[in-house]
């Protein structure tokens, strides 16, 4: 067997939108038989997921005046706050190498190093032994390749995440919790001499460990990065990317099911769809994209959105049939 071709890349910028380019660079042109490990922190940054709706998951008027940055990840999932006090992680395989268990164990025995036990629980979450979550990931997969990103909470800034997220009482309530705080930690809490420094070195050995001997090794900065990166840069960096088209809709509807939460607008003329937006932090990254099309000149009934969302969720029917039980009470 082939030996796998193993990449350590790190980030010295705290530029969201530069750190997201060089991602997505690593995603683009990933070698074939390789699996890279990124390691990455973000300064006074929010990042919302692909299809999230930024003016309602993060106060975006009080994050800029204070200096800092909105970026839309092409991920699902939820918004995170990103500070000095995380440290980002992402992994990236090649075909047949995407392995969430392997990637996990990189990251549980980092964490291990430190004294800290955890497990993965939930769609995304990584917790404490006694359930307070310090990391999320979310992911993305394109033909054969996959990458799997998240962050881990060191000593992140509790009262500016606080204040620049506005998550949605519905997602609260279903956490049972009543505040962007109490259902996170930080694991300075539980071990005082944890740094971003020491737990990217342990990240490093934790991937050595589980893969084997590196093939490369690299460090990247705002003085030193691909070329190719410059036009990535300018897409993650527009108020287009980041905040999105706000036309305005005739009709917002919203929910939350166990897979995410979910908001269909839409503006009709004469009975018929014409503009549509669906806003998630579902896990599926294509999930807006999938019903956006399928609406799209669709006519204004129950039975024909019904049966659009159906065929456009095919491989996901559990999801189809939640939307569609919805759409039957509220139409």
């Amino acid at each position: 067997m082939t030996d796998i071709n193993l990449q350590i890349f790190s980030s010295c910028s705290f530029d969201p939108w530069f750190n997201l380019s060089l991602e997505e660079y690593f995603y683009n042109t990933i070698p074939d038989n390789t699996v890279i490990l990124y390691l990455w922190q973000n300064r006074n940054t929010v990042v919302i997921g692909k299809s999230q709706n930024a003016w309602k998951e993060c106060r975006v008027s009080v994050l800029e005046a204070d200096g800092g940055k909105l970026a839309r990840r092409p991920s699902g999932g939820g918004a995170v706050y990103h500070d000095d006090g995380n440290m980002c992680y992402t992994f990236i395989a090649s075909s047949g190498l995407y392995n969430l268990e392997r990637q996990l164990s990189v990251i549980l025995e980092a964490v291990k190093a430190h004294g800290i036990d955890a497990e993965f629980t939930g769609r995304n979450d990584i917790v404490t032994s006694d359930g307070r979550k310090f990391s999320g990931n979310a992911f993305r997969f394109s033909g054969d390749k996959g990458l799997m990103h998240g962050t881990l909470l060191l000593d992140t800034n509790s009262e500016k995440m606080a204040r620049y997220l506005q998550v949605s009482p519905a997602k609260m309530k279903a956490k049972g919790v009543n505040s962007v705080r109490s259902r996170v930690i930080n694991l300075i809490e539980l071990n005082k001499n944890i740094t971003p420094l020491s737990v990217k070195n342990a990240l490093k050995e934790a991937f050595r460990a589980e893969y084997g001997s590196l093939t490369i090794e690299a460090e990247f900065s705002e003085n030193c990065y691909p070329p190719e990166i410059v036009d990535l840069y300018d897409k993650y960096a527009s108020w287009s990317w980041r905040m999105g088209e706000t036309p305005q809709f005739d009709v917002s509807y919203e929910t939350r099911f166990s897979w995410g939460c979910f908001e269909l607008a839409f503006a009709a003329e004469k009975g018929f769809i014409q503009q549509v937006e669906v806003f998630t932090d579902a896990m599926d990254a294509d999930l807006s994209d999938k019903i956006k099309n399928s609406l799209a000149g669709c006519r204004l009934s129950y039975d024909d959105i019904c049966l659009k969302i159906s065929e456009s969720l095919a491989d996901t029917p559990d999801v189809a049939t939640d939307l569609c039980l919805w759409l039957q009470e509220i139409l």
